[in-house]
């Protein structure tokens, strides 16, 4: 009984294990059935772009023959080595004049394709094939375009104002956000996408603003696919703040006037009750003053008439 169960674990076992390997196979099968890229890179249009293919082992690769082609392409050659030279019988009529190998770097077992000027309709899967050794390997390009976004003030009001972002010569499509100074997301309108003749798309969005003390709005766009960003800021000054400024220098001014015009401001302020009590107190001074230094001329005005007799 006991070698019966020792018996029945082990055929358990060897079945799981068989199941695992045939699951590895069909796996491992299925992937290069797909031909799946192995490695991705990413070039803005215009650029140029190294796609990376190199022999498992550094030999020389000078004299191999070496092709470089799209799948989804027929024959798809963009790039045949072979005795020494380039073959171009085959080559695509988009790529002449525009892919090329390093040949000091053939030498040491780098066969990678160098693709001047990228376009757009270069975005695909590349195959890098050395029949000799029946080596290949992927690369899937992706091609992108980004510019800068333009910040426009299309109305102000005392309280709020509205900001519309645009951007053009993007692709993949883009997204458009707008962003705080803390980088929170603002509430916008929806994003309006136009494609053009040349595939590049333009993206604008329209956001209203609060006016707040430090209100600093970024307008971003973005491509995810790619990785890459772009964005343009904005200071939207507060009205309250301003005001409040303004009033603080007219006041200094009225402390020390310089001209007529501040001059006739502080004219204008209607004197307290203190002040015009003071002010009738200096009157008063001055007109006893004034009696007094009349009397003394007149005495003195007596005393030399006075004076002027008893001489005659």
């Amino acid at each position: 009984m006991a070698l019966y169960q020792i018996s029945g674990q082990f055929t358990l076992r060897l079945s799981s294990f068989i199941n695992a390997a045939l699951s590895l196979t069909l796996l491992f099968c299925r992937g290069y059935s797909q031909e799946a890229p192995t490695k991705q890179i990413v070039a803005l249009l215009g650029d140029d772009v190294v796609l990376p293919c190199s022999l498992e082992h550094p030999v020389d690769a000078s004299n191999l023959q070496l092709e470089w082609a799209r799948t989804d392409l027929t024959p798809g050659f963009i790039y045949m080595w072979d005795k020494n030279e380039e073959n171009v019988e085959l080559k695509e009529p988009s790529y002449a004049g525009r892919t090329s190998l390093s040949f000091d770097n053939l030498n040491h077992g780098d066969i990678s394709l160098i693709l001047s000027k990228v376009q757009l309709s270069d975005e695909g899967l590349y195959r890098c094939f050395i029949p000799q050794l029946g080596q290949r390997s992927y690369v899937h390009l992706i091609v992108g375009s980004t510019s800068t976004p333009i910040i426009k003030v299309m109305s102000n009001d005392s309280s709020r104002v509205v900001l519309q972002c645009e951007s053009a010569g993007w692709y993949p499509e883009p997204e458009l956000l707008w962003l705080d100074g803390e980088g929170n997301l603002l509430s916008a309108g929806p994003t309006e996408t136009v494609r053009g003749p040349d595939d590049l798309y333009t993206v604008s969005s329209r956001v209203t603003v609060e006016k707040r003390h430090s209100n600093n709005i970024t307008c971003r766009v973005q491509q995810r696919n790619t990785n890459q960003s772009r964005e343009t800021h904005i200071h939207v000054p507060d009205t309250k703040v301003n005001e409040t400024e303004l009033k603080t220098m007219k006041q200094k001014r009225s402390r020390a006037p310089a001209d007529d015009t501040e001059t006739k401001e502080i004219k204008e302020e209607p004197p307290s009750e203190q002040l015009e009590d003071d002010t009738s107190a200096v009157d008063m001074s001055e007109v006893i003053k004034e009696g007094e230094e009349n009397k003394e001329t007149e005495t003195q005005i007596t005393a030399q008439s006075a004076l002027t007799s008893s001489e005659n």
